[in-house]
């Protein structure tokens, strides 16, 4: 049976947060030819819209050992859950074997090319192997009939779905613990086969335009799988004059997918900026990515409650000179951030990023990728006439990599008591089950991960991991 998310429980969350290690330097763009007026400033750093949610505690899970280098490694496995801003519930597994959680880290619906599914054959495998077990099916007896073992509980089948897709997304050698939930590994791996990538929940495209006050400027579009979205005007639109409309210049306060939306400035407005925001609640996709600002390990979406899910575009008028509008994406195919920049003035745009004078033709777009290493956090703002700015912050997080050997170098904040075999409410200490009082607890993939030298106290077997080609 497919189940529809289970509700899960909103817990406490720790104060301490692991701050980026760096910062990219600050990108600062000049227009060509700056104009009377000031423009209203964009603060607020742009995303591409969705769910925005804070990562909690493993939810439901079990153990597994990763085979790496001559050392086998103990690690929780299973389902975290993350509570979405403005209301809603997520369950996510680990995509990101060797990268640390990081506690109450925030969290953005990301599209796939914006993450180590990139280029990933076995991407959407991964889809399918959420989509075909646990939390979505939840009918354990028929799961276990299928993977062909006698029985399954949540935490075997939650602990089995995970070491399944990490071998998918990490290429990793892995094995469940208990045996029950290693045949559902085994099962899941090879039964699976590619899927599309799910469609975002919520986006707009693109997330900035700009033009002339007397003028539509758009279109913008929605992208949804809600089957309607609301749609609120500029703060200040009562003052401005400022409208949302459709085509046809009617104003309008809510839309649906492939709805296209114009900023219907007035003639008369000074040259300025204004935001519209578009907001919906609906289930987001099960597949869809998760990324961090702050490098917590990548997450992909199991299940989900109704959530609020939102997205935001901005405009640019003036009346004469420059008039930049500026979106940003992460490209891992390129190791970089795209900027768009497009000009819909009649002078040229002219800035400078990473030391290189750009210049953007009046009329004209422009994609240029800024090379990032991997691992690296940016937040940087670009300025231009009129008092425009944007700020682009994140973090390039592109490729699964590290060893069990290195975890011991990461750290996170506050680490909860190291478990395995059980739920988030309990389970059995690992200095019970054969590991030593003196063995070391380390930030890992779940809530913690603990390196035990020389044989496991459960037979595990080996296996080669997939090829990634």
């Amino acid at each position: 049976m497919i189940s529809a998310f289970s509700a899960l429980s909103a817990r406490s969350r720790g104060a301490a947060r692991l701050a980026a290690a760096t910062l990219v330097s600050g990108l600062v763009a000049a227009g060509a030819i700056a104009t009377a007026g000031t423009a209203v400033a964009d603060e607020t750093p742009q995303s591409l819209g969705g769910a925005t949610a804070t990562i909690g505690d493993l939810k439901t899970y079990g153990s597994a050992v990763i085979h790496e280098n001559g050392a086998d490694s103990w690690v929780s496995a299973g389902l975290f859950e993350m509570s979405v801003d403005n209301g809603g519930m997520l369950q996510t597994y680990c995509i990101d074997i060797h990268n640390p959680t990081q506690r109450d880290a925030k969290y953005q619906e990301t599209p796939w090319s914006g993450t180590s599914l990139n280029g990933n054959k076995n991407a959407g495998r991964i889809r399918w192997i959420l989509r075909n077990s646990y939390p979505q099916v939840n009918d354990l007896a028929a799961l276990a009939k299928k993977a062909g073992v006698g029985s399954l509980t949540e935490k075997d089948a939650a602990a089995g779905t995970q070491v399944a897709i990490w071998r998918y997304s990490d290429g990793a050698d892995v094995d469940a613990v208990d045996p029950q939930a290693e045949k559902l590994a085994d099962y899941l791996q090879k039964s699976a086969r590619s899927l599309a990538e799910p469609q975002a929940s919520l986006t707009l495209d693109p997330a900035a335009v700009s033009g002339h006050a007397g003028e539509r400027l758009g279109p913008v579009t929605v992208h949804t799988n809600a089957d309607s979205v609301t749609v609120t005007p500029p703060a200040d639109s009562a003052a401005s004059g400022v409208k949302i409309v459709d085509k046809n210049g009617k104003a309008i306060t809510s839309a649906t997918d492939g709805s296209r939306l114009y900023f219907d400035v007035p003639k008369d407005s000074a040259d300025g900026s204004a935001a519209l925001t578009v907001q919906a609640s609906t289930t987001v996709p099960v597949g869809r990515a998760f990324t961090s600002e702050t490098h917590s390990q990548t997450q992909i979406l199991a299940g989900s409650s109704e959530s609020t899910v939102s997205a935001t575009a901005i405009a640019n008028w003036a009346e004469k000179g420059a008039i930049p509008a500026l979106s940003a994406e992460k490209n891992c195919a390129k190791g970089g951030v795209d900027i768009t920049a497009a000009n819909e003035g009649d002078e040229a745009f002219t800035f400078e990023l990473m030391g290189v004078e750009r210049t953007i033709a009046a009329g004209k777009s422009q994609t240029v990728t800024i090379p990032l290493q991997e691992d690296q956090a940016y937040d940087f703002t670009i300025d231009g006439p009129n008092g425009f700015t944007e700020r682009f912050k994140g973090v390039l997080d592109c490729k699964t990599q590290g060893s069990a050997n290195d975890i011991s170098t990461q750290t996170v904040s506050e680490p909860s008591p190291a478990t395995v075999g059980g739920t988030s409410g309990g389970g059995t200490d690992l200095a019970e089950t054969g590991g030593s009082s003196a063995t070391p607890v380390i930030a890992g993939v779940a809530i913690a991960l603990v390196v035990i030298g020389g044989a496991a106290v459960f037979f595990v077997r080996r296996k080669n991991a997939p090829t990634q080609d």
